[in-house]
């Protein structure tokens, strides 16, 4: 398991891959990926295209996340699900908060 972020040449899009199970054993790293960012940031792109599995823990990492770039003004995108991660998503009404690829 392991969290990588990325950001563009422009300093503008953070991309946060998460890879393996995301669950709480990633919450310093998930943080720590978008915390220590300058505030220039104004999309996130969090991709779980090699992510196996979700739990409760990680939908709240999300919200965090939420938060922290902005809340209803937010530009996240989650990207790259596989079936069983955006069914959890989808469960969980997150294609409301967050922009689902």
């Amino acid at each position: 398991m392991g969290v990588q972020s990325s950001i563009d040449s422009n300093n503008k899009e953070l991309t946060i891959k998460i890879d393996g199970r995301f669950d709480f054993s990633a919450h310093q790293e998930f943080r720590d990926a978008y915390e220590s960012i300058s505030s220039e940031v104004n999309v996130y792109v969090v991709d779980l295209g090699n992510t196996s599995y979700l739990d409760s823990s990680a939908l709240g990492m999300l919200l965090l996340l939420r938060d922290h770039a902005g809340g209803d003004d937010a530009n996240i995108k989650i990207v790259k699900c596989n079936s069983d991660v955006k069914k959890i998503l989808t469960i969980s009404n997150f294609e409301q908060l967050f922009t689902i690829q």
